[in-house]
């Protein structure tokens, strides 16, 4: 919805402000001035990057118009997943975790979750370092360390569509300028013709460089700002399931483990230590 409005706003007040200056709608219309902008960057930002990236770019565009991915309530039931996972360790020894984490499809515990169990890289996250507690003798240093290597690697991948897209963004502007340019080249073919004509392809020229300008600044830009800023929530939620396995792997009980983890929120998703005290106790 925020992105919705943000689109509205932008277009909103640009074309409304040129209304009301005097302004024609129709001399916005220049389709070939689009073709080449929109064309032009386009083809560019299919050079420059390799695949994965543009289709990461194409899905990032389309979660935007969802919204904000994981909220309160997500981390909640995290913090709740992640207390039932350490207090059957604690009770039964961690091998019993073995059928849990191996199939986690399967395991009652996780299937209680079933919007954490459709984020397949978290679960995997969670198995894979659970698997090494279970079957390894790494110590809490040594884990960390390989955790964070992980996330640094899906940390620059889950940004590298919005670190493309922003530069699409910075190209934008220059493309209006080559459709401008385009645009007095065609002009200087009318140079014989009466002022009016003339001043006709003169601002469909300039046309050129406002679309430019507008798409780069007014669109593409700040989605891909937006996309960082999801790409970052993406890597929130590694990190609170991180410090909950790294503080169990310490020694601390279920119930301080998941208090590491919520101190790891940021506080407009951090529930209250009384609120998650009372959800865990309702995960018993």
């Amino acid at each position: 919805m925020k992105f919705i409005i943000g689109l509205i706003m932008v277009c909103g007040c640009v074309v409304s402000g040129y209304v009301l200056a005097g302004g024609y709608l129709a001399a916005l219309w220049q389709p070939f001035e689009i073709i080449i902008i929109l064309g032009g960057a386009t083809g560019a930002f299919i050079i420059a990057f390799p695949k994965k990236v543009i289709v990461g770019t194409l899905k990032g565009l389309i979660g935007l118009l969802k919204g904000q991915k994981y909220k309160k309530e997500t981390y909640m039931e995290l913090l709740g997943l992640m207390f039932k996972l350490f207090s059957k360790a604690r009770k039964e020894g961690l091998m019993a975790l073995e059928a849990d984490i191996e199939e986690p499809h399967e395991s009652e515990i996780f299937k209680e979750v079933p919007k954490l169990l459709a984020n397949h890289h978290l679960i995997d996250f969670i198995c894979d370092y659970l698997r090494l507690m279970v079957g390894g003798n790494m110590n809490a240093f040594e884990l960390e360390s390989l955790m964070d290597i992980e996330l640094e690697t899906h940390h620059h991948e889950a940004e590298a569509p919005s670190h493309a897209l922003q530069n699409m963004a910075d190209g934008l502007p220059a493309f209006g300028i080559v459709a401008a340019v385009m645009g007095v080249v065609i002009t200087m073919g009318y140079i014989s013709e009466p002022p009016e004509v003339l001043g006709h392809h003169v601002g469909a020229a300039l046309v050129g460089t406002f679309l430019g300008i507008l798409m780069g600044y007014g669109f593409a830009g700040p989605m891909a700002a937006s996309m960082g800023e999801q790409a970052k929530e993406e890597g929130l939620i590694f990190g609170c399931a991180k410090t909950c396995i790294i503080a169990t792997l310490n020694g601390y009980t279920p119930q301080i483990a998941v208090e590491f983890g919520r101190k790891a929120l940021t506080s407009d998703l951090k529930p209250s230590f009384m609120e998650l005290e009372e959800y865990v106790k309702g995960q018993k």
